[in-house]
C-alpha cells in the first residue's frame, strides 16, 4: 500500500498506480513472457516492452487485454474497496421524450402521494420519477441514515425537515 511519504509515481498512472509497474506485475504473477503475454493479448511483442517500459500509455482497451492475458480484470472500487456495479438501463423507465432521467438522482418508481414533486400543483402523475430539490433530497437522505442507524442515534430525535421550513 502506498504511503503519503512514497514519490509519486513515474510514467503515466491509474490513479496513483503506474501502468508499467501494473502491467509488469501482471506478466509475474500470471508467468508470461512478453512474447508469451502478447500472444495472448493479440498485441505485438514491442506493445508489451514499451508499455512496461513507460515509453507508451496504451489504450484502456489494449491495457484490458494485457490484464485479462494474464488473468486479470479491470474494476472500478470505491475508497472501501467495495467493487461498484455499472447502473442498469431500464428501457421501460424513460422519460415522455424517450431521454433517461438523470443518473445522479435515485428513481422512485410508483411514488407515493406527496413524493412527485408535482403533486403540489395538482398534475398528472407519472409511473415514475425522482426527487429535483436538492434539499428535499438531502433531508431524505438524513431521514434515511437516522431509520436504518437508530440503534446508534438513539435518543436523538429525528433530523428536521426542511419542508417545514418557512422562507
Amino acid at each position: 500500500m502506498a504511503s503519503a511519504l512514497d514519490p509519486p509515481p513515474t510514467g503515466q498512472t491509474i490513479g496513483r498506480v503506474p501502468i508499467a509497474g501494473l502491467v509488469r506485475q501482471a506478466r509475474r504473477i500470471a508467468g508470461l513472457g512478453q512474447r508469451q503475454m502478447a500472444r495472448f493479448a493479440k498485441v505485438a511483442p514491442s506493445t508489451v516492452g514499451r508499455v512496461e517500459a513507460g515509453g507508451m500509455t496504451p489504450s484502456l482497451q489494449v491495457l484490458e487485454r494485457l490484464l485479462g492475458a494474464a488473468g486479470l480484470y479491470l474494476v472500478v472500487v470505491d475508497q472501501e474497496g467495495r467493487v461498484i456495479q455499472p447502473m442498469e438501463d431500464w428501457d421501460d423507465t424513460r422519460d415522455g421524450a424517450g431521454r433517461r432521467y438523470p443518473s445522479h438522482l435515485k428513481l422512485i418508481l410508483d411514488p407515493e402521494p406527496g413524493e412527485l414533486w408535482a403533486d403540489i400543483y395538482g398534475l398528472a402523475r407519472p409511473p415514475e420519477t425522482f426527487h429535483r430539490c436538492p434539499i428535499d433530497r438531502e433531508a431524505r437522505r438524513r431521514r434515511s441514515q437516522w431509520e436504518v442507524r437508530v440503534a446508534k442515534y438513539r435518543g436523538v430525535p429525528p433530523p428536521e425537515d426542511p419542508r417545514r421550513w418557512t422562507y
